[in-house]
Formats: C-alpha cells, sequence, structure tokens
C-alpha cells in the first residue's frame, strides 16, 4: 500500500473542525482504505456499508441506529442513500456533540446536492484523486502515464494485469454506477458513449454530433456528460471568456480523467501501443494537465483553456485572484516556442508559460518561456 499522508492529514483535520465530513471521489481510487487507515487512529469507530444488506438492515430505522453512537461513525457509498443526509443534520446539532460523521461516496457535492442544502454550514468536502506524482515518484511518470492513477491499475504485477482490471471497472461502471446516476443507456450503448467521449479526449465539445450517434437530444448527450463529470470520471475544461476576441471558442474541452481508463477505451495495451496511436498527444495532455493541476494545487473552477477559432491557444490558464500561470502540453523531447504561444503570453498577461514534454530535461527556451521535462513537474512546477 502507498501511504497518502497528506489526504489523511487533511481528512483528520476537517473532522476536528466540522461534525460531518465527505470525503469524495471516483470509485475504487482508495477512500474506504484511507478512512480504515484513519479509524485505526481513533478509540470508538462504528462502520456502516450502505452496499452491505446487513449493514442496510441495520439501518432500516436510521435515526435509531445512529443516535446512540460515540466517536467516529463512518458511511460508505452514501450516494445510495441521500435520505440519510436530514438525519446526519439533527445529530451534527446535538451539544456537547457526541459522534463525528466520515460519509464517504462516489459522486461530488453537486451530485449530493440534497447533502449541500441539509447540512449546510456542518460539512466539509475532501475530494480524493487517484494516485499522482508526489505518491508514486517523478521517475514513474511514464508507468503513471500508460496505467493511470486507480490504485490496482497502479499496482498491478504487470501491464496486462492492469489493463484486465481497468477492462472490468469499465465494464461494471457501465453495468451499475454509471445508470444509477441517471445515465439510462443499455451498458453496451454506454460503453459506446463513452469510447466516443474518449475519441474525443482534449476537443471541444460537440454534442450535437455525440446527439446524432446515439438519437438522443443534445441535451440529454450533456447530461450524462455531467453525470459522468460528477462522478469524478470525466473532465470538463471550461473556456476563459475574458473579453480579449470576438471569435474567441465558447465550448468546452472534455477529457477522460484518468488516462489508464483513456487507455483502455482506446484499445492502447502498453507503452509501444500508445507510442503508435494517434492520440497519443491527447493522451499526453489530458494526463499531464491532471498531474499540473494537482501539483500547484488549482480547483477545477480556476482552471480554464484559451483558444481563438483558427487562431492562438493556450492548454491551461490557471488564475486565482490576481494570479495567472499557464501552461502548455506537447508530447515531444525538442519543445519549441510557438507565435500561438506568444500571442497567448502577451493577450493573456502572463509572465511565463511553462511547456511541459516528454523529454528528460528543464530549461528555458526564450524569455518567459520555459521547457519542464516529465519527470520534473514536481520538482519545477510550484504550487499556488
Amino acid at each position: 500500500m502507498i501511504p497518502r499522508p497528506a489526504h489523511l492529514a487533511a481528512l483528520a483535520s476537517n473532522l476536528s473542525d466540522n461534525p460531518v465530513v465527505a470525503l469524495l471521489g471516483a470509485r475504487q481510487v482508495g477512500k474506504t482504505t484511507l478512512a480504515l487507515e484513519l479509524a485505526a487512529t481513533q478509540e470508538r469507530v462504528t462502520r456502516f456499508d450502505l452496499e452491505d444488506p446487513r449493514d442496510l438492515a441495520r439501518l432500516s430505522e436510521p435515526m435509531l441506529a445512529l443516535e446512540p453512537l460515540r466517536g467516529l461513525v463512518i458511511i460508505d457509498e452514501i450516494q445510495t442513500r441521500p435520505g440519510l443526509f436530514p438525519i446526519l443534520r439533527v445529530l451534527a446539532d446535538r451539544r456537547p456533540l457526541p459522534a463525528r460523521f466520515l460519509v464517504l461516496g462516489s459522486a461530488s457535492p453537486e451530485l449530493l446536492r440534497q447533502g449541500s442544502e441539509s447540512l449546510a454550514g456542518r460539512i466539509a468536502y475532501h475530494e480524493l484523486p487517484g494516485f499522482d506524482l508526489s505518491e508514486v515518484g517523478g521517475e514513474n511518470w511514464r508507468e503513471l502515464w500508460l496505467r493511470g492513477s486507480f490504485p490496482r491499475a497502479w499496482l498491478a504485477e504487470d501491464d496486462a494485469r492492469s489493463e484486465q482490471w481497468r477492462r472490468d471497472f469499465i465494464r461494471s461502471l457501465a453495468g451499475r454506477d454509471l445508470p444509477g446516476l441517471g445515465i439510462s443507456l443499455p451498458p453496451v450503448l454506454l460503453q459506446d458513449f463513452w469510447t466516443m467521449l474518449a475519441h474525443y479526449h482534449g476537443q471541444t465539445w460537440n454534442g450535437s454530433e455525440l446527439a446524432r450517434a446515439f438519437g438522443l437530444a443534445h441535451t440529454t448527450v450533456r447530461r450524462y456528460l455531467d453525470r459522468m463529470t460528477g462522478a469524478y470520471l470525466m473532465r470538463v475544461l471550461r473556456p476563459w471568456r475574458e473579453n480579449v476576441a470576438k471569435r474567441i471558442v465558447k465550448s468546452p474541452k472534455t477529457y477522460i480523467a484518468d488516462s489508464g481508463l483513456l487507455h483502455v477505451l482506446l484499445d492502447i495495451a502498453n507503452a509501444r501501443d500508445l507510442a503508435r496511436h494517434p492520440k497519443v498527444g491527447a493522451s499526453w495532455e489530458g494526463f499531464a494537465l491532471e498531474q499540473v493541476m494537482r501539483r500547484i494545487g488549482a480547483r477545477p473552477d480556476e482552471c480554464y483553456f484559451w483558444s481563438v477559432h483558427g487562431g492562438p491557444e493556450l492548454d491551461l490558464l490557471v488564475v486565482r485572484g490576481r494570479q495567472r500561470r499557464g501552461y502548455e502540453f506537447k508530447r515531444t523531447d525538442a519543445p519549441k516556442v510557438t507565435s500561438s504561444m506568444r500571442t497567448a503570453r502577451k493577450v493573456l498577461g502572463l509572465s511565463r508559460i511553462d511547456v511541459v514534454h516528454v523529454g528528460r530535461h528543464t530549461f528555458p527556451l526564450a524569455e518567459g518561456f520555459r521547457a519542464v521535462g516529465g519527470r520534473d513537474i514536481l520538482t519545477e512546477i510550484t504550487p499556488l
């Protein structure tokens, strides 16, 4: 097991300050493992798994079951029983507070809307992603890119076992979890839809084209995308819409959030397949974007891309207050400054653009531009 001390410390801190903490993230990302690691530091712990029929029976009368408990109470897969949130609100308002609640869910706060409304001012959220370079080591970036960040995919004995786990995982999500979030497609069609999204990885959203392919309304297709984003399976990058160009692109860009899942959806089994695939550049862009966002500690609402129709563009613009940072992602070991980058730097008012590439070295490219090697993301990219 790879230790995750930063997430463990953040979880403990949130629990000390709030009566309810939601630990959120994609399925199989390690939420239960982290929760049990925290539980090992507590004196009194009670755990419920809402996918276990025995625990569901114990919670048949939730108030009677939860009110007497003391210490730490862990409730796993909370998105399956949103009706528990009003009860948690009542229990969170007791004084003195006899118990704190750690709820685990595979859906974003937006999809847990009822929890947000019922527990406003009483709940803190901590989102747990898959492994990143700080946890597996910067020297292992190529393996992390190929296999993805899900713990079991990364820790598999070899690439073949990793690929098989990811294929089974996608099949399981399409057959059970995603339909439960309101995507009313049969499992086979849902996998086809997901695969088509993989072929649009790193491109601007074209809901009308996807809708025609599946005989659906474009609003329905967008709702499906939102549900998959809420399940931490897609990344939607919004366009920067500052009034700097009349022909600015206004549709978002979409990415499969995990590079390992992307590769399975594209039938990429190993590093050789990846190097020869026409989507290798887009794959690198999505992977490097995720790693940079995590390294600098940027929230999704602080991250954008910028593009003018038929003109210059920037892969990632991070805006926090008066800070602005620009990043380009190039699947090359010899990056160069382009006229597009120069225009983006000037128009967006950036002091520097970092070009993150697959080569081994970090070096200056020109005034205001720097090449950053993939293994140097940890050491050369600084947090906000």
